[in-house]
């Protein structure tokens, strides 16, 4: 089987050139997870809501591979999510929705980590490259319903990098614009930290919530909207992990402060909260809850610092089987496109 790489952003090649002869070569799409390190103004009284700060992740991933079908069927995590978003795609571009979909893995849902997002994208994407249509992903998220807040996962799946997006414009269904994008520095790392037994809010949950939290003041989006522009975006493409570190930090504290009525705390889990305690007496700052949680993360300045705090997390943590860590890195690449076309026999 022979395999060949396209950029999710170069999707012109269309199915009979990657088919060369046969109807069963497969597409098989990598999409990246991403920290989604929150919004700067809820309130949007200038005529734009929300506005957000994200980083893509080399892993956890989400994996698919797709081919042509004589019917629909999908299969492994998240299948039924896998034909939802299939159809939906295949209804708004009129496409047929015969495909064999096989999601290899999954991001863990409603973690913080844009699963459904990172899942509805590769899907739709494989439906349309299968067809030869040459479709962006800010097309197919707008058709598939994401977006509706914020376009990092859009922009992780397109090009990643850290990215600010630009808020929501009142009266408009289009995806926030993508205002920056910046390599995340190659010897920095993040620490993760999961708590399997917990989930973040999400569909008619996390609307209520969110229509329930409290005013956001203009000057607090001021001051978040300076943090990011101003902190930490300049010490990002200065590789000053320190005043990144503490932008990230300050503005984690101020929305979690912000989201503690609704989630029950400046975390969703408690276990989290813990480690995030822990860590921030051993003097870090970058901490903070990716979205709705349940997933924590720790921004680090070197591949020695990660590996001897993961050890020491995992050592002091043991006896919490529901926790798990992981050191990761920052992804400068959006999702992978491979063509499995079968050269003699698959």
């Amino acid at each position: 089987m022979a395999v060949e790489e396209t950029p999710v952003n170069s999707t012109t090649r269309n199915f009979e050139a990657a088919n060369e002869g046969t109807d069963r070569a497969t597409v098989r799409i990598i999409a990246p997870g991403r920290l989604h390190l929150g919004f700067l103004d809820l309130a949007g009284t200038l005529g734009r809501r929300f506005g957000s700060l994200g980083i893509t992740l080399d892993r956890p991933s989400t994996v698919v591979r797709m081919q042509r079908a004589e019917r629909l069927s999908a299969s492994g995590p998240d299948a039924g999510r896998a034909v939802a978003a299939v159809e939906k795609a295949a209804t708004r571009f009129g496409l047929d929705k015969a495909v064999e979909v096989t999601v290899e893995s999954a991001l863990p849902p409603h973690s913080g980590l844009g699963s459904g997002t990172q899942l509805g994208l590769a899907v739709a994407t494989g439906l349309c490259l299968l067809h030869g249509r040459d479709i962006s992903p800010r097309e197919v998220g707008a058709a598939l319903g994401r977006g509706a807040r914020s376009s990092i996962g859009i922009g992780a799946f397109t090009e990643g990098g850290v990215i600010l997006d630009g808020g929501k414009k009142r009266g408009s269904d289009a995806p926030p614009p993508i205002l920056s994008r910046l390599p995340f520095p190659e010897n920095w790392r993040i620490l993760l930290v999961y708590d399997h037994a917990h989930q973040g809010l999400s569909g008619p949950e996390e609307v209520k919530a969110m229509e329930g939290l409290p005013p956001f003041a203009d000057t607090l989006a001021g001051h978040m909207a300076r943090l990011a522009v101003m902190v930490a975006l300049p010490a990002l493409a200065e590789a000053d992990v320190d005043y990144f570190a503490a932008a990230v930090g300050e503005m984690q504290r101020l929305l979690g402060e912000h989201y503690a009525s609704a989630q029950g705390g400046r975390y969703t889990s408690s276990s989290v909260a813990e480690v995030m305690d822990w860590l921030e007496a051993r003097g870090l700052r970058g901490l903070g809850q990716s979205s709705w949680g349940p997933t924590g993360f720790a921004i680090l300045g070197s591949p020695d610092e990660a590996d001897q705090l993961i050890r020491e997390a995992r050592a002091h943590f043991g006896d919490r089987p529901a926790l798990a860590f992981d050191c990761v890195r920052g992804s400068n690449a959006g999702a992978r496109i491979e063509w499995l076309a079968c050269v003699e026999q698959c």
